[in-house]
Parts: structure tokens; sequence; C-alpha cells
């Protein structure tokens, strides 16, 4: 999966999709009714108030429509399909290899969302900090970012490449 330069679109693969819309599918069906199978088994337990059980039926639901809401949003933003990419030009779906200020050593990475954090190589989000500093640089550029600790730290871009599936 990957995300455009337009925050609205979502690009995915097919098998990202389908994997994606079985997970919603799961958890809006059958997994709604067995979290509030879970709530009524604890809730027949008696005091809610000191019951572990309840309190732990509900964080989970909650977990679980929080993801639902993020699995629609990706899904109703999607397109499947490949994003319109130029090779030599950092952006989503790209492989990228960059060379840290003061190291010698390259790093190379798939710049794309979360969801496609099953790929063979680090991923790093579009809209990470060095996600976002190197985002629509052409190779040969020279950027420079702001780390958690507050330093900036510099980056040269050495190739980007689209994604190939290693």
């Amino acid at each position: 999966m990957t995300q455009t330069r337009d925050d609205n679109v979502t690009w995915l693969t097919q098998e990202a999709y389908d994997r994606l819309k079985a997970e919603l599918d799961h958890l809006t069906g059958s997994g709604r009714i067995e979290i509030a199978e879970k709530i009524e088994a604890a809730r027949e337990e008696g005091d809610l108030k000191e019951n572990g059980g309840y309190h732990a039926a509900k964080e989970e639901q909650g977990k679980m429509e929080a993801r639902i809401l993020q699995l629609t949003e990706i899904l109703r933003t999607a397109r499947v399909g490949e994003a319109p990419r130029t090779e030599g030009v950092v952006g989503p779906g790209m492989t990228v290899t960059v060379k840290f200020e003061g190291d010698d050593e390259e790093v190379t990475f798939l710049l794309a969302s979360r969801e496609e954090s099953g790929s063979p190589i680090d991923v790093y989000s579009p809209k990470s900090p060095l996600g976002s500093a190197i985002n629509g640089k052409a190779v040969g550029e020279e950027v420079s970012y702001q780390l958690p600790s507050g330093k900036s730290l510099g980056v040269e871009i050495i190739e980007a490449v689209p994604y190939s599936g290693m």
C-alpha cells in the first residue's frame, strides 16, 4: 500500500485491498458478535466496578471499533493499482537509498504506509520526519530533517526506484 502525495488517495495492491477488506468484514461481522458476547458474559458476573473481565472486554471493543474506523477510511480512499511514480524522484511506493550525514553506509528502505509492513525490507512512512523531508526530492539532492531529539540530520538521496517486491 502506498499513499500518493495527494493525502486523499491511498494506493493499494489488490492483495493489500483484499486483506484489509477481509479484516474489516470480520471485525464488523463476527468480531462484533464475539465481543458483545464477552461483554454480556462478564456483565452477568455481577459488580461492574470490580469486574476485570468486563473492563478488558470493553477496552478490546474500543480498540476494535477504532480499527474499524481506520480500515473504513483506508478502503474509502483506496485505489487499487500502482501509484504514478517517476524513477529518480522520491515518493510513496519507491525503494529509496540514502546516505546520512557523517555516515559512509547507505541505507535502503521502502517509502510506504505501515499497512505494507510485511515487505522484506524496512518500511518508512511518508509521514515520518525522514519520509516528509525526502518526499518529492530527486536523486542527488541533500536535505535535512529534524530528529525526535530536536537535532537536525542531513541526508543525501542516492537512489529512488519503484518498489519491485524484492
